[in-house]
This record gives C-alpha cells, structure tokens and sequence, in this order.
C-alpha cells in the first residue's frame, strides 16, 4: 500500500509538472519578425508559357549529388521548369545550343523549356545541387 501511494503521488506529480510545463510553452507567443536569417535573391522562372497547366504536376525539391567523375545524363525540361542552385562544389554544365557553364557554389539558375543540358563534376569533391521542378510524374 505504501509503495502504491508513492506511486500514484510521484504520477501526479509529473503530470502537474507536464501539464505546468505544456502551458508555458503553448502560452509563448510566436515571433512576428525575422531574426538571424539571412535570404538571398531569389532566382526565378515565369511560368506562364512554360507549362499549360499545373493539374497533375508536383512541386519537387531534390538534393542532387555527383561524386567527382560523376556525370547527369543529357535531359530536356521541355514541360519541366526548373531552379538550382549549388550547395557544395563546382558542377560543369553544357547547354545545347548554349555554351558550358561552371556553376560554382552559391549559384542559382534556372532551366526552361528550351533548356536541354547534361553535366558533369570535374572537381576533386562531391558537387552537390538542391534542384527545384514543376514535375509530372
């Protein structure tokens, strides 16, 4: 009997503290204003006369990596709006019709529908790419 009074005396106890502690912490009020945050320029893409519509399509986000000597076949983002930008490491790009392009870290672009690239890291290092597209899957 003793140790079942310690019991239910010790449970209600934290359960006071946990309800007591909840209340502090739903009772906080939200941050209105930003703080410590710094947001770059965006890179951005019309997508009016891109695509012909947005039914059935995806919002995707994918962090790419490609190992040195790696290489992103050749692909289109005809009907596939893009943006990129490199997190890590320097990634070659060759456009057709359009010239190579180094794209080094903290660079953004964008690839629209008369974009038809492929790539490759040349570098030492993994080159590493968060990649953003209008997908339909």
């Amino acid at each position: 009997m003793y140790y079942r009074n310690i019991y239910v005396m010790t449970t209600a106890a934290l359960g006071l503290a946990l309800a007591f502690g909840m209340g502090i912490a739903v009772g906080q009020s939200a941050p209105t204003e930003n703080k410590g945050v710094k947001i770059s320029p965006p890179t951005t893409l019309e997508l009016r006369g891109e695509i012909d519509s947005v039914e059935a399509r995806q919002l995707r986000l994918r962090v790419v990596t490609v190992e040195p000597g790696g290489v992103v076949g050749i692909h289109s983002h005809n009907g596939r709006p893009a943006v990129a930008y490199v997190v890590q490491g320097t990634l070659t790009e060759y456009v057709e019709g359009g010239g190579v392009h180094e794209r080094k870290q903290g660079e953004s672009w964008t690839e629209g529908k008369a974009t038809t690239h492929w790539a490759e890291n040349k570098g030492s290092s993994a080159a590493v790419v968060v990649a953003v597209d209008v997908f339909k899957p």
